[in-house]
């Protein structure tokens, strides 16, 4: 989040580790429009200021009545608005206990892959050494800021709009439909100069928006499909791995322990897990004892790459009539 915010104009982006419930409604009314929110933990917020943001999000403004003095010292009632538009970024490590939030929201889960972890430590090694020149990397995020800065607030027309469906499982379709759309406007913003314009100065959207705003977002769009959030699903994924390697995995049974230490998972993560995929009938309990240990095993062979298959199909269906 912190690498994403850095690639933003310093003067657009505000970051907030930690908001009180009534924080939000005091600011100076035209303080958020145009601005990036940074909340580095969601976690931290109390529900009265989660509720202020989800408005900001959803509504564009908050209005709030309070009471102030007049000119003679009286105190009168009066109504206090703080406006939008405004984009917003934030972290968590419970995804799944903020529902009102993500339905409003793409949903980006955390690459915990062996492959991405090398090319991290790759890349920390080769900073450590002095192999990565960082002047480029400066110059680099200096460029893109600019980019960002020469961008105007232009309306947006997508002739295209009514052309693409979404995939009609997905997990509270309106808003996502509503989501997607607003993607395919900021793709068509950031291509601006390169855009036609109507007689009323408006950029017209071309289907090469459309299907680079499903290839960016198709991770997010899929997990609004999936019943099992980002970490959750890589989880499972490598636990069905692990298991269909063992002699007759259907019937195989596991323990925490042995689980925890084949994937490198902490004991903390790994129980939550679990138990997360017991609530969701994808594990069963086939014995053991809950102060010694239980044994599980797989009770649904779910096939996530086929699915995503059909899901992307049925968006390039779609996309290649445009």
């Amino acid at each position: 989040m912190s690498k994403i915010a850095a690639l933003m104009p310093d003067e657009r982006v505000v970051k907030f580790t930690r908001v009180t419930e009534n924080s939000f409604y005091n600011y100076d009314e035209y303080y958020f429009q145009g601005k990036l929110i940074c909340l580095e933990d969601i976690d931290g917020l109390k529900e009265e200021a989660l509720f202020a943001w989800r408005e900001l999000i959803s509504n564009e403004q908050l209005s709030s009545s309070t009471s102030q003095k007049d000119e003679n010292g009286n105190i009168r009632s009066a109504q206090r608005i703080v406006r939008g538009p405004m984009a917003s970024i934030c972290a968590t490590t419970h995804g799944q206990i903020y529902e009102d939030n993500m339905s409003r929201m793409f949903i980006v889960a955390v690459d915990e892959s062996s492959e991405q972890t090398k090319k991290i430590m790759n890349y920390q090694s080769k900073t450590a050494s002095g192999t990565i020149e960082k002047k480029q990397e400066v110059e680099a995020k200096e460029f893109l800021q600019n980019c960002i800065r020469i961008l105007k607030p232009l309306k947006v027309i997508n002739p295209y709009a009514d052309k693409i469906k979404l995939p009609p499982q997905a997990h509270k379709i309106r808003r996502l439909h509503e989501l997607f759309l607003s993607f395919v406007k900021q793709v068509t913003l950031i291509h601006q100069y390169q855009r036609k314009r109507d007689d009323r100065g408006r950029i017209i959207t071309e289907p090469e928006d459309l299907k680079t705003a499903v290839e960016i977002m198709f991770d997010s769009i899929f997990l609004k499909v999936d019943e099992l959030d980002g970490s959750l699903r890589q989880f499972f994924e490598q636990l069905k791995a692990y298991v269909l390697a063992k002699e007759n995995p259907q019937n195989y049974e596991f323990m925490q322990r042995e689980i925890r230490h084949s994937l490198n998972l902490s004991k903390s993560a790994t129980h939550r897990y679990l138990n997360n995929l017991l609530e969701l009938e994808y594990l069963s309990v086939t014995g053991g004892y809950q102060n010694k240990g239980l044994r599980y095993k797989v009770s649904y062979w779910d096939n996530v790459v086929k699915l995503r298959e059909q899901i992307k199909e049925y968006l390039n269906n779609q996309l290649d009539k445009l």
